[in-house]
């Protein structure tokens, strides 16, 4: 009797804990349904076939694997997934070596006209990038350089005010007593750039990458605005607004496509959250 009341008692533990802990998670538990029912339907329609996918049935009658590998054939998906990584890589890259700098020079260095510059920053940051688009695309074809990615990536080489506003902003939050102790041990501005401020800021690169990568993987005007008429020169986002509208009747295919673009941006994101989410936490914590 006292073993049979015991396990009662542990059971009922059990499910108080468990109802607890659902109650304590319910906004996250309904956030998580909300944002992942979306992915599955698109998984599900992904495996239908073809005349399925018009229809009302959620459920697959029959598992089509093959559209996975169907798609690479209907498409040269392997070049537009080169032209992709090209582009958001060179950008992240241009990104990290031209805002890292300024970033610096915005939180840590004392000079006239700091302030003045920082809001320059801020108020190119509301700037849409639709307004700049006509006399930008005229020099780019002046140098004849339209049809290709670079005038994608060469700006990001140059300036980019929302990665620096980020950076600017975590940079903040590391003491400033590290940087004088490094100017008083003889470390030019640059030496304490890179074996201070760098080493230290590592959550917030790491955040203000992901955000580079993540916006050009999925940038859909400036690839339309400078290749689309060179379709050699596509990037993922752009041939799958193109290859819904070649097959537009294929919905399977298509929601194949939007699958296998989502994988690399995914994983990135599942192997940098730790990182991700430490410099979302830090940056903005001074202003």
């Amino acid at each position: 009797m006292i073993g049979v009341a015991r396990a009662r008692g542990w059971r009922a533990r059990g499910w108080k804990g468990t109802l607890d802990w659902v109650a304590v998670h319910s906004l996250g538990l309904a956030l998580g349904l909300m944002f992942a029912l979306p992915i599955v339907f698109v998984f599900l329609t992904a495996v239908m076939s073809d005349s399925q996918a018009f229809t009302k049935d959620l459920w697959p009658r029959e598992w089509h694997w093959g559209n996975f590998l169907e798609v690479f054939e209907q498409a040269p998906l392997v070049r537009y997934l080169g032209n992709s990584l090209l582009y958001s890589g060179l950008a992240t890259v241009g990104m990290l070596l031209s805002s890292i700098p300024a970033a610096y020079a915005l939180a840590k260095l004392r000079w006239r006209g700091r302030n003045v510059v920082f809001l320059l920053v801020v108020g190119a940051m509301m700037l849409p990038p639709q307004v700049v688009a006509v006399p930008l695309y005229d020099t780019w074809s002046s140098m004849g350089l339209t049809g290709t990615l670079w005038p994608l990536i060469v700006p990001y080489f140059l300036f980019d005010a929302f990665s620096i506003f980020l950076l600017r902003q975590f940079i903040l939050t590391i003491p400033q007593s590290y940087v004088d102790a490094a100017r008083v041990d003889g470390c030019t501005e640059f030496q304490a750039l890179t074996r201070i401020v760098v080493p230290m800021a590592r959550p917030g690169i790491a955040a203000t990458a992901l955000f580079c990568f993540l916006y050009t993987w999925n940038d859909y005007f400036g690839p339309l605005l400078y290749t689309s008429e060179k379709p050699d020169q596509w990037t993922l986002s752009l041939a799958l607004a193109s290859f819904k509208g070649m097959h537009h009747v294929q919905w399977n295919l298509a929601m194949a496509v939007t699958l296998l673009i989502m994988v690399p941006a995914v994983v990135l994101f599942v192997f940098a959250q730790r990182s991700f989410v430490r410099g979302i936490t830090f940056t903005g914590v001074k202003g």
